[in-house]
């Protein structure tokens, strides 16, 4: 059964239709948490064209993200960052069968309109573009589309999900190459888990009380998570993700799937990275298959990695106030 904690039942989001006579409700958290479960131990790439889009299908993707420019571009060109091209997502929608994401920026309440109105399948309030607005993020439970958030703590993560975030995502650095960062984070997120788990199971209701405002968060959804011992939403990996161990490292730290940016299509075997990646999140406790999964790239043909801690921009510090 799936977790509803931070459930809003008076969501604007809701919508009840009547189809030949059948009561159809749109945009419950039901529905909205039931998609993103669909998508777990699943890789979700990156993509510019309706060929990536194609070539993530072939591979094994369970959705594409669909950018103007992959989060490695975006850095190198600098400037404002948007929404992708409405006429691009509507021919990657028309050319593949699976489930179409496309990224908004934080804050920007009529991008993710525009993108409901385009009817994709979730919209990611990213940090890769530019933020509208430094203070606020997107007021989900408006919202019938699923919303997908990253974060780099638990305090983060239960945050956006009180906003209507349906899925969590670690920030990463994206457009790095190097996963340093996205383990960093779901190890955080991790060890925060621990924490409240054990106040929970002392019975120490005040200490939580404590957490609840360490957090800025209702004290409700803390209780509820630490009862779960795990986010009520599903968590994927993302930021830095370049090669098949990578992927399998994050899934084995607790990570429900991967999101795959510059590391595919940056590289110069984007196809078989794409497969590659693909098998070594499925069979990620399986070290002979990492190992063939491995094998099925060349790091000669990786793309180049940049040290995060000589980065002038850092997106994961983006929204992370708020």
């Amino acid at each position: 059964m799936l977790p509803l904690s931070g459930e809003r039942h008076d969501a604007k989001g809701i919508v009840s239709e009547k189809i030949n006579s059948i009561d159809i409700l749109r945009g419950s958290s039901v529905l909205k948490r039931g998609f993103a479960h669909m998508l777990k131990n699943g890789v979700v790439m990156d993509v510019t064209t309706v060929e990536q889009a194609q070539i993530a299908e072939e591979a094994g993707a369970v959705s594409v993200m669909v950018l103007d420019k992959l989060p490695s571009d975006v850095r190198k060109a600098g400037g404002v960052a948007r929404t992708a091209s409405i006429r691009i997502i509507e021919d990657i929608m028309n050319s593949v069968t699976i489930p179409v994401m496309a990224k908004c920026r934080i804050g920007h309440v009529n991008e993710a309109l525009v993108l409901q109105e385009t009817d994709v399948d979730m919209i990611d309030e990213s940090e890769v573009l530019t933020p509208a607005d430094e203070l606020h993020h997107i007021w989900k439970w408006d919202f019938t589309t699923p919303v997908v958030n990253g974060a780099r703590s638990l305090a983060e993560a239960l945050r956006r999900i009180e906003e209507g975030a349906a899925m969590i995502r670690t920030k990463g650095e994206p457009g790095t190459g190097n996963v340093a960062e996205a383990i960093t984070h779901i190890k955080k997120v991790n060890d925060e888990l621990r924490i409240i788990k054990a106040i929970y199971d002392s019975g120490d209701n005040q200490d939580l009380v404590r957490m609840a405002r360490e957090f800025k968060v209702s004290y409700d959804i803390v209780e509820q998570t630490a009862k779960l011992g795990r986010l009520p939403v599903v968590n994927f990996a993302a930021g830095g993700i370049a090669t098949p161990a990578d992927a399998a490292y994050l899934m084995s730290l607790g990570c429900d799937g991967i999101f795959v940016g510059s590391g595919i299509f940056n590289a110069d075997d984007a196809k078989e990275r794409a497969r590659a990646i693909v098998l070594a999140t499925t069979f990620w406790n399986e070290s002979d298959k990492v190992k063939e999964a491995q094998k099925m790239i060349d790091e000669r043909q990786s793309m180049l990695g940049l040290d995060v801690n000589t980065l002038e921009l850092r997106m994961q510090e983006r929204g992370g106030s708020s």
